[in-house]
């Protein structure tokens, strides 16, 4: 069944994280960061199966190659950040359904990506990888990288910080919500976008953005294992972590069991007794008369037996 899965993820100087060692890294390529001299080089890399950058559609018939060419891009968003806890870049990671062809998932991945670079003006990098292929890995994985700067695309480079980065005061006077409801509204777009990608391909199934209480399912949700941990034990490694969230997962499901089987002992106890029919009421009359029967036969001694009436006959 097709899995829905969106997550954010910031990139900047507060966590020492390079927009260009993450550009390099989804791209599967060789880049040089200007700004710290460092190059990090992922040429190696055999399971991208699309990369392209999005600009803004009102630069369509402009001349921005400068933003089309990926070390560029990413040096050009490392230099306009000067404060020690910029943020340089967001990502947004989503799943792609494994029941749509490669053609079908890459319609789907750019456009989403053209919506969301027309929204807020903002150059996005997508990386489309396939799943990987070692030990222990799942062969559906098949996800998009969608690597977005946090500063508007101009003619000339970045300009602005994109509405995304204002705060909420300052959005206000705008006439913009808080910034958690654009995190909600792109949630909400992608399950759209991917369920109509499933109707276009006549499949029957669909994705949902909701909570599992928002839709009405009744269960644990399913252990998050962050990738440090889950890399480490696909080395061969123990991780004390991957094991405590399992295990505390695992509690939580022997503690819902109790309280499932304690409520349903409960209501049983608050049950009224149905009537009984006139049928129930015979039938039961005739099993409480034949063990009468049979306990007064069982009393006599064996002397005094009296037989029963159909041998008497």
């Amino acid at each position: 069944m097709a899995v829905y899965f969106l997550n954010l993820k910031t990139f900047g100087r507060a966590t020492n994280s390079s927009a260009v060692s993450a550009a390099a890294y989804r791209a599967g390529e060789r880049i040089r960061d200007e700004r710290t001299g460092k190059t990090y080089d992922h040429s190696e890399r055999r399971d991208v199966m699309h990369k392209e950058i999005f600009l803004p559609s009102r630069f369509s018939h402009e001349n921005l190659s400068w933003a089309l060419e990926r070390s560029n891009l990413w040096n050009a968003a490392e230099h306009a950040e000067t404060r020690s806890n910029a943020r340089v870049a967001r990502e947004y990671l989503v799943a792609l359904p494994v029941e749509l062809s490669a053609e079908q998932r890459l319609a789907l991945t750019r456009g989403f990506a053209r919506e969301l670079s027309d929204r807020y003006q903002f150059a996005l990098d997508v990386a489309i990888h396939a799943p990987r292929d070692y030990p222990g890995s799942d062969p559906r994985n098949f996800h998009a990288h969608l690597l977005a700067t946090t500063r508007e695309v101009q003619l000339g480079g970045l300009g602005a910080k994109t509405t995304l980065e204002w705060n909420d005061s300052a959005r206000r006077e705008i006439g913009l919500g808080p910034a958690v409801a654009e995190l909600f509204h792109v949630r909400k777009r992608w399950a759209e976008a991917t369920n109509e990608a499933l109707r276009e391909a006549d499949l029957r199934v669909q994705v949902d953005h909701r909570s599992l209480r928002a839709q009405g399912i009744d269960r644990e949700p399913y252990p998050h294992i962050p990738r440090a941990a889950y890399e480490m034990e696909r080395h061969g490694y123990r991780s004390y972590q991957a094991e405590r969230i399992r295990e505390e997962y695992q509690a939580r499901l022997e503690a819902r069991e109790r309280e499932q089987r304690k409520a349903a002992e409960q209501q049983k106890i608050a049950e009224p007794a149905k009537p009984k029919d006139l049928e129930q009421i015979r039938r039961e009359a005739r099993e409480n008369w034949l063990r009468m029967r049979e306990s007064r036969q069982e009393s006599k001694p064996a002397s005094q037996h009296v037989p029963d009436d159909d041998m008497t006959r």
